[in-house]
């Protein structure tokens, strides 16, 4: 998309004074053009396979599919559309949550004229950058969060003995721990990876490059 190209939008929110004050900022900003408005999920996912838009303003609470569903049905009719939230939940669960859904901003109400539109107008060239405008303590939560995801010096031994398909009893004997202790970091491991088997965890392991495949 060159900067001449018109930005193509959809604003969805429940609040018709505040979604008609975004579509009149954002029809002031040069080469922004908004072709729909909506009021609730359905209408979101509707708006968004027919129009095809470059971006999708979007609200997290409203009525109809909860905002999960609404940005997974999105992405599915409307592929090339990017998302971005706009909203008053400053929560980083959520922005943690809704990013990995496929958003490609989070900002908050609060959020000024130039600010929203720069964000608009980045997520549209397709940067490939994720746009936060939250509060600082929100930035601390997903540091936090990120930091909960990182696997462990112990829980690494434990993949290695994992690759060699090594049952539970063996790995506590060899790293002279409790059987106990093994399930522990097997569950921490699982949450982490996102896996839900011990070969699903090892894959995952492997293919993040924390570990080699079978070792001799």
């Amino acid at each position: 998309m060159t900067e001449a190209t018109p930005v193509r939008l959809v604003v969805v929110d429940d609040h018709t004074l505040f979604r008609e004050g975004v579509r009149e900022m954002l029809q002031t900003a040069p080469n922004f053009q908004v072709v729909g408005e909506g009021e609730s999920g359905a209408q979101a996912i509707t708006l968004a396979g027919e129009l095809q838009p470059d971006v999708v303003l979007l609200d997290v609470e409203m009525p109809g599919p909860g905002v999960a569903v609404t940005i997974k049905q999105i992405r599915f009719t409307a592929p090339f559309t990017k998302i971005v939230i706009l909203t008053m939940h400053d929560d980083p669960v959520l922005v943690h949550d809704l990013l990995e859904l496929g958003a490609s901003a989070y900002l908050v109400k609060t959020v000024g004229k130039d600010e929203l539109v720069a964000a608009v107008r980045s997520v549209a060239r397709g940067d490939g950058n994720v746009l936060l405008s939250v509060s600082r303590m929100t930035i601390e939560g997903l540091d936090r969060q990120h930091e909960s995801k990182i696997i462990s010096g112990r829980e690494l031994e434990v993949l290695r003995l994992l690759a060699k398909a090594k049952s539970n009893a063996q790995i506590a004997a060899e790293l002279y721990i409790a059987p106990g202790t093994v399930k522990r970091h097997l569950t921490n491991i699982y949450a982490k990876l996102g896996a839900v088997s011990r070969m699903d965890a090892v894959r995952k392991a492997v293919a993040a490059r924390l570990i080699k495949g079978v070792e001799d």
